[in-house]
């Protein structure tokens, strides 16, 4: 099953927050691939709105929770729509874990267990903290230290688990995505 050729066409694009992630894949949505969006942002905002307790400074274990649950049940739903088409993942199901080891806490065996079972292309883009472009915002609160440790850690999970890492060079978008895209056709 991991050699599947659905699972080949799952790229992960990943990094620290403010690195231009969100604004890759809003890209790459608006040349027609398919893409799935970042899940901790969108928890934050439904925390916030709900007035939750499922935030990063609030309870991290249940953030990261919600954040596993919705990256699985992404992943089960792109499996189930994007037939041979490429999807790229706003982070992929080991940023959760990535997380919990940046934050230590202990991951649960559960989600090893789940993370060895969804599979992505081996070669992972990987976007490096970019200071010129970082900014907070209500949903992005990580001084830029955080933000520098957390590229450090989703790099250092990747490896881990045996992906290949391709670091993103800082350029335009559109740049960026024409390097993703000549990266996928090289490969």
């Amino acid at each position: 099953m991991k050699n599947n050729s659905i699972f080949q066409k799952f790229y992960i694009i990943t990094g620290g927050p403010g690195a231009g992630k969100t604004t890759l894949l809003n890209e790459l949505k608006q040349q027609g691939f398919i893409t799935a969006p970042e899940e901790g942002r969108r928890i934050i905002k439904e925390q916030l709105s709900s007035k939750g307790n499922g935030l990063p400074w609030v309870n991290k274990n249940l953030f990261a929770e919600l954040m596993f649950d919705a990256s699985v049940k992404t992943y089960q739903e792109m499996i189930q729509i994007s037939g041979e088409k490429p999807v790229f993942f706003d982070r992929g199901i080991l940023d959760t874990i990535g997380y919990l080891r940046l934050e230590n806490i202990p991951v649960p065996r559960e989600m090893e267990t789940i993370s060895d079972e969804m599979f992505y292309n081996k070669n992972v883009f990987i976007l490096s903290p970019w200071k010129e472009i970082y900014k907070n915002d209500a949903e992005r609160m990580q001084t830029w230290e955080e933000a520098i440790l957390t590229f450090e850690m989703m790099k250092q999970i990747y490896l881990k688990y045996d992906y290949n890492i391709i670091e993103v060079p800082k350029i335009s978008v559109d740049e960026r995505v024409q390097f993703i895209l000549d990266t996928i056709n090289n490969l």
